[in-house]
């Protein structure tokens, strides 16, 4: 079996991010540090965490926290309210938020201030969109499906979710144009997710079967599934290596192997199920 892994897989610029300061502030405090959220969406990262003392917290628990706790804010970003909120509570505030994400925020923020009704291309229940959503008082127009659009303000500034599809963000934009008179619209899908997808997409043409390795709530994760079975029936969507069917272990018909990886899946994931495979 010849497995071949996609040129752009795993680890994104963002995340990798999240995860070092993660470590190093473990390192500076040396105590029990609260991620706001999964710090980013892998199980396999979250579990690690974990054993350097680092835990996940939901918005509701932000009550029982005390002066001086310390706090990371993950990569996804969360609503300017909840940054006011942490700020009430005294507590020490890590912004690990992707820089691209805080980009959307920031943009978002100045054009409703200025009048703008806000567009946000993406999924309504990802945590990067709510985050986003927060820096515009919760106003924003959310959808991924420009057949939902059919009557817009005529004055809007549009965004993306980093992680969307280029094709859902092109035909959304190609509704508002219809619909507004006054646009203002800045295409945030991040390069990563972009050339990522592309390398995903290319090499399902040319296997037998394909394995994309994340989180199975990971947004990219799940679009890079999407993409693959496009072009290769036999696309499986795994966690980790432990996950590989024994049937495809097994089935000496499959002599070509693809794999990729979400931006939140790391390294050792990844070459743990390489070596899965390649040992078969």
């Amino acid at each position: 079996m010849e497995v071949i892994l996609s040129k752009n897989a795993g680890f994104c610029y963002g995340v990798k991010r999240a995860v070092d300061m993660a470590v190093s502030v473990q390192e500076k405090y040396n105590k029990k540090i609260y991620t706001l959220g999964p710090l980013i969406h892998n199980n396999d990262v979250v579990s690690y965490l974990k054993t350097l003392n680092i835990f996940s917290i939901e918005i509701e628990d932000i009550e029982s926290l005390k002066k001086n706790d310390i706090v990371i804010i993950r990569s996804h970003g969360i609503p300017l309210e909840i940054f006011n909120k942490l700020k009430q509570k005294e507590v020490i505030t890590i912004d690990a938020t992707c820089t691209y994400v805080s980009n959307i925020q920031q943009k978002v923020k100045k054009y409703y201030d200025s009048g703008y009704s806000i567009l946000i291309v993406g999924d309504k229940n990802h945590p990067e969109v709510i985050g986003i959503n927060g820096w515009c008082n919760n106003s924003a127009i959310i959808t991924n499906d420009s057949d939902e659009l059919q009557h817009l303000p005529r004055k809007i500034c549009v965004v993306s979710q980093t992680t969307e599809k280029q094709s859902r963000w092109e035909n959304v934009l190609e509704k508002v144009v219809k619909f507004s008179k006054e646009i203002v619209a800045f295409n945030t899908i991040c390069s990563a997710t972009g050339v990522r997808q592309k390398s995903a997409y290319d090499l399902s043409e040319d296997v037998d079967c394909m394995i994309v390795i994340g989180g199975k709530n990971s947004s990219n994760t799940t679009k890079l599934y999407e993409i693959c079975t496009k072009n290769c029936r036999n696309t499986i969507h795994i966690e980790n290596f432990k996950e590989i069917p024994l049937e495809l272990l097994n089935n000496k018909n499959i002599k070509k192997i693809g794999v990729t990886a979400g931006a939140s899946t790391p390294d050792w994931v990844i070459n743990e199920t390489i070596n899965k495979l390649s040992n078969r």
